[in-house]
């Protein structure tokens, strides 16, 4: 499984990106995409994940500001942010696991993507 991310880039505080995760390979064998973010100096924590039948789950931080979502047709998961804070600032990576179990472990996630840069200017 393949996965590439695009959409990031610099925003000013209040304002909004849509991050794009692309996936190929074999796709089938997926069930849980997430989205995870570092920080410099920070570990890397879940922002949000989104499973097969598509139930979600956010990070208390973002709750209410950020949206995932999955384009089947597109094979491609979608992490709408919006009410952006200099806090936001960080790598946002997406993942994909097979396993169903609930976890937001970095070392459940199967594949990666190579990580796009957000920006959020005060």
């Amino acid at each position: 499984v393949q996965l590439v991310e695009s959409g990031g880039g610099l925003v000013q505080a209040g304002g909004s990106l849509r991050l794009s995760c692309a996936a190929s390979g074999s796709i089938f064998s997926i069930n849980v995409m997430g989205w995870y973010r570092q920080a410099p100096g920070k570990e890397r924590e879940l922002v949000a994940d989104i499973n097969s039948g598509g139930s979600t789950n956010y990070a208390d931080s973002v709750k209410g500001r950020f949206t995932t979502a999955v384009d089947t047709a597109e094979n491609t998961v979608y992490l709408q942010m919006n009410a952006l804070k200099p806090e936001d600032t960080a790598v946002y990576f997406c993942a994909a696991r097979s396993s169903w179990v609930f976890s937001t472990r970095v070392s459940m996630y199967d594949y990666w993507g190579q990580g796009t840069q957000v920006t959020v200017s005060s």
